[in-house]
């Protein structure tokens, strides 16, 4: 057994990658460490969040990772490279027509627009 020591706060989330050569832990220090399961060294930090990561997933080949925090993003990342590859959020106005709508200013279209909503008929 060993400890595992770098995070500066509580760990939400642990998992071994696919090959069982790596393990990610989840903080709520915003951070994301890929371990070394032989020599228990920090391999990387994955840094981007702005709250804390509670969920983890290696893909199937273990090249990435994919993390869910309570910034309300999921990011994807190249483990080799520790990059983020993609943010995902959650666009509340995705779709909504606002075609039509009266009272808006052209700022709040732009606005609603830059949230997912549309103009159709």
């Amino acid at each position: 057994m060993r400890i595992l020591e770098g995070h500066t706060n509580s760990i939400f989330s642990a998992i071994y990658s696919p090959d069982g050569k790596k393990i990610a832990s989840g903080s709520s220090d915003k951070t994301i460490i890929i371990w070394d399961v032989d020599t228990g060294e920090c391999i990387r930090i994955l840094e981007g969040h702005t709250n804390r990561v509670y969920s983890l997933v290696f893909s199937p080949d273990g090249k990435t990772l994919v993390s869910g925090s309570w910034d309300e993003t999921i990011r994807i990342w190249n483990v080799e490279t520790g990059e983020c590859l993609k943010i995902l959020r959650d666009r509340p106005y995705e779709r909504m027509n606002i075609k039509g709508v009266k009272g808006l200013t052209e700022a709040e279209i732009t606005t609603l627009k830059a949230l997912g909503a549309v103009e159709e008929n």
